[in-house]
């Protein structure tokens, strides 16, 4: 065969070849980048190409998220107005919540039928909080929205988008149905308090969740429509005006523990998500030193939360809301990982702090009364992406949480054991 044939059989198995690839690639055109406030809406759109391709190890955790998108499928939807009793003041639509670690003293009578006055048991959960008010209604409708939004980004499963519609729709939008945009009873104590400024964080520790579910649905979901988007908008705008300026939301934010934290970081991502980055700027650069000069000590540990009868879990809760607000932070043009305070003190040093526990090196040498070391995986991931070496060491030694890590998914911290306020 001469040079000149032999080319030719060359050039028609690469013009072959190209013929299988092409096609191939453009089945699986990019997707839509979520414009989301806390999870990078770029690597999301990384993370779906690679799917789409096959990666065997992200088809692992897919398998684990769609489990549970699947389980949501067929609960719900939940709304504020079907709870046994209002809020105080009688509006159906007003939110309600109950202190989690406030207990009755004497038996219920029918003139005392609470059993008041209540007293403080710190970390310890007094069961009748989760019936008859909306907290475990409403972590379902934070928790469902995010996992089917997800699902939906990553499969294309219309059942899952549709779900979250219903869901979000039946909570926030739906006349009949929807929650008023304020928490002014969320965490009351029976005879006491018709609600608390420290009951914001019912909603603080988890919404962000709803605002990136939304970012996701908004890239193209069926069923959630442009009447829906703007009309999220506006309850978003509103819920954002009550957080700045109510006196709940003002005692809030002068919190000095894990709730000025969590306070901060949903201002930032409201704030943010509504259009208003100049807001969320501000807050995330004033939390280096509101915040982590404040609240971390200069070797990493976090003294407020130390404090609790539940240490573990309330150091690993801060930093959930300090490895969110550093998220925002990055859409924003500000690096909250490689800030130190003038003892040294910084989020990267906060994490380390946990790495011998994390990885099971060592015992946790403070109180706390429900361990689960997994608890802290997922602020672990955070760090090791932000460039930490030792936290990158620590992710192979990390405990699974129930239900399989989702980092590779989903890679925005969240509180991977019980959230008890």
């Amino acid at each position: 065969m001469s040079a000149r044939s032999r080319l030719g059989v060359v050039l028609a198995a690469v013009s072959a070849l190209t013929v299988v690839l092409v096609p191939s690639a453009a089945a699986h055109p990019a997707p839509a980048v979520p414009r989301t406030a806390v999870l990078d809406g770029a690597r999301l759109q990384q993370t779906k190409l690679r799917l789409d391709h096959g990666d065997p190890q992200l088809r692992r955790a897919l398998r684990n998220l769609t489990t549970r998108a699947d389980n949501w499928l067929h609960q719900g939807p939940w709304t504020v107005v079907d709870k046994p009793k209002p809020a105080p003041g009688g509006d159906v639509h007003d939110y309600l919540s109950q202190a989690p670690y406030w207990w009755p003293t004497t038996a219920p009578t029918a003139d005392n039928p609470w059993g008041c006055p209540y007293v403080q048991r710190d970390g310890q959960r007094n069961p009748e909080v989760d019936t008859g008010t909306d907290r475990q209604d409403v972590e379902k409708v934070f928790d469902s929205t995010y996992d089917l939004a997800l699902a939906w980004y990553y499969t294309g499963d219309k059942r899952y988008a549709r779900k979250a519609d219903q869901v979000l729709r039946t909570w926030f939008l739906d006349p009949g149905t929807r929650m008023n945009p304020n928490l002014n009873h969320a965490q009351f104590i029976p005879c006491k308090y018709d609600g608390r400024a420290i009951g914001i964080i019912d909603f603080s520790q988890s919404y962000t969740s709803v605002l990136d579910a939304v970012a996701i649905l908004g890239t193209g979901a069926p069923g959630w429509t442009k009447t829906d988007r703007a009309a999220m908008a506006g309850w978003n705008s509103d819920f954002l005006g009550w957080l700045r300026n109510s006196a709940f939301g003002k005692e809030e934010g002068a919190a000095a523990n894990n709730h000025g934290t969590f306070y901060d970081m949903e201002l930032a991502a409201l704030a943010y998500a509504t259009g208003d980055k100049a807001l969320a700027r501000r807050t995330v650069l004033d939390a280096r030193a509101k915040r982590i000069d404040a609240q971390i000590a200069g070797d990493g540990s976090q003294p407020q939360e130390l404090a609790r009868t539940r240490s573990w879990h309330y150091s690993t809760f801060d930093l959930v809301a300090y490895t969110r607000l550093a998220a925002i932070g990055r859409h924003l043009g500000v690096n909250l990982w490689t800030y130190q305070g003038p003892d040294g003190q910084g989020l990267l040093k906060a994490v380390d702090y946990l790495l011998p526990t994390a990885t099971g090196a060592a015992a946790w040498p403070y109180p706390e009364l429900e361990f689960h070391r997994y608890a802290a995986s997922d602020v672990v991931h955070a760090a090791a992406d932000a460039g930490d070496a030792s936290a990158k060491a620590a992710v192979p030694k990390l405990e699974t949480p129930p239900g399989g890590d989702l980092w590779a998914l989903r890679p925005a911290a969240e509180q991977l054991d019980s959230i008890a306020g």
